[in-house]
């Protein structure tokens, strides 16, 4: 049950990724990351998953290999930051996989602050894990699945607060504005060689632990601007994800799809 009203019914999977090859980056724990490596497994798909945070990501290769298979899901520590375990993450997937079929960027970093109180860290912080992160990603998994003639997917994660203005966000919505920016670009020049790359943008997606840590006063401020009067499921973002991953969006490309309910 949504703390905010009657969750959505699971939707079941309908192979719809079947045979492919995919890596999800930021996959470890109940976000949208998590959701998307059960979604794809689902769905068909053989899944390497990485996180930054390496405890938590062998816990869910645990939890996702006992469910679906040791064979379908494998499991590499990455720093998005650190482009040597970006090559580390990718190398791996060619050698687990053979090929290179999907690609999510779903790391991201977040934080509350002030423009004219933001230091330098903050900002560049943010900005390395959710746009230069993302660049470091797609540029790897572009490279790779270039070389292999066979085409692929791409999707990033970026965020309605790369259309909208919010006060204390000025990082995250410049970073997850040039994720935007980032997949319109880059889906032109992968068009060259039969790749596709789009992107996702949701409002307001929760997990049981995120809520846990949110206000009663912030969730119920958060939650009046959505027309359904509450959050997303993560799994409703991965459905989503899965849409652009899979043959049903097979003419789209450079496309931000919004996630959300929120007011105009």
């Amino acid at each position: 049950m949504n703390a905010r009203g009657n969750a959505p019914e699971y939707v079941a999977g309908h192979g719809l990724l079947t045979g492919r090859s995919a890596v999800i980056t930021a996959a470890a724990g109940a976000g949208i990351g998590g959701a998307t490596a059960r979604r794809f497994l689902e769905e068909g798909a053989r899944v390497l998953i990485g996180d930054a945070h390496a405890r938590r990501l062998k816990e869910s290769e645990e939890a996702l290999a006992a469910e679906f298979g040791a064979d379908k899901v494998a499991s590499l520590p990455c720093d998005v930051t650190d482009e040597e375990q970006v090559a580390a993450f990718f190398a791996l997937a060619e050698r687990l996989h053979g090929s290179l079929d999907l690609v999510v960027n779903n790391a991201g970093l977040g934080g509350t602050a002030n423009l004219v109180d933001m230091t330098d860290d903050q900002w560049s912080r943010v900005l390395d894990v959710t746009l230069n992160g993302t660049f470091r990603c797609t540029r790897a998994a572009m490279r790779a699945m270039r070389a292999s003639g066979t085409g692929g997917v791409i999707v990033n994660n970026a965020s309605v607060i790369g259309w909208r203005a919010q006060t204390g966000q000025a990082h995250y919505a410049a970073a997850k504005a040039g994720v935007m920016a980032l997949t319109r670009c880059a889906a032109l020049e992968a068009a060259e060689f039969g790749v596709r790359i789009n992107a996702v943008a949701p409002s307001l997606a929760m997990h049981p632990h995120l809520v846990k840590v949110t206000s009663e006063e912030l969730l119920t401020e958060l939650t009046a601007r959505e027309a359904f009067g509450r959050y997303a499921e993560p799994w409703e973002v991965a459905n989503v994800i899965v849409f652009l991953a899979s043959g049903y969006s097979s003419y789209m490309t450079g496309e931000t799809v919004s996630v959300s309910s929120q007011h105009a």
